[in-house]
């Protein structure tokens, strides 16, 4: 009798066991609307065009050798999905509880911290596209230069150019009488 009923509960068992798999990627392919991924399996069995769902907002495209947990929906193996990625190889580590970051295998972090904001570009630039303004609420320290394409103003709305414009066609006078000439050095 015991042997009846482990023979007809043996497919139900194996389809639990195989539900969930870890599994290494080896391709990704980012050009269709949901992200498809070749896995590589137990006994090296390979998968391909297996789904992966991301959150919302959040799109990333793991590196082969990256380790994936891939779902079978109704224990199906023709039916899996990812689920999630972990490449320990670039986690960042450390974290105190209720940190967040956002990480690459470059290096470049934007890390919520306990303490604040940090952008890490790891040597690379940071580009602020397309926004008609930028606005800052605080307080602005610059270690290196400063360049600006067009004109600067002051909260007064005296622009820098109207400022040199000013200075450069000023005189002064001379207190014996009558005025000096224009300042040498133009600014």
């Amino acid at each position: 009798m015991m042997r009846t009923i482990s023979k007809m509960i043996a497919p139900v068992s194996r389809r639990l066991r195989l539900t969930v798999s870890r599994a290494v990627i080896t391709l990704v392919n980012d050009s269709l609307k949901t992200q498809r991924m070749q896995l590589s399996l137990l006994d090296g069995e390979v998968m391909d065009g297996v789904e992966r769902f991301q959150e919302y907002g959040f799109s990333s495209v793991p590196l082969p050798g990256c380790q994936a947990v891939m779902v079978c929906i109704g224990g199906s193996r023709s039916h899996g999905i990812v689920a999630a990625t972990e490449d320990g190889r670039h986690r960042v580590k450390g974290l105190l509880p209720g940190e967040t970051v956002i990480y690459d295998d470059l290096g470049q972090k934007v890390y919520l911290s306990r303490n604040g904001i940090v952008i890490d570009g790891a040597g690379l630039p940071l580009n602020i596209i397309n926004v008609p303004q930028t606005n800052l609420s605080g307080n602005l320290h610059v270690a290196g230069s400063i360049v600006a394409d067009a004109d600067i103003s002051d909260h007064g709305n005296k622009s820098m150019a109207g400022m040199r414009t000013v200075y450069n066609g000023h005189t002064h006078t001379d207190p014996q009488g009558g005025s000096v000439s224009e300042p040498g050095a133009q600014m």
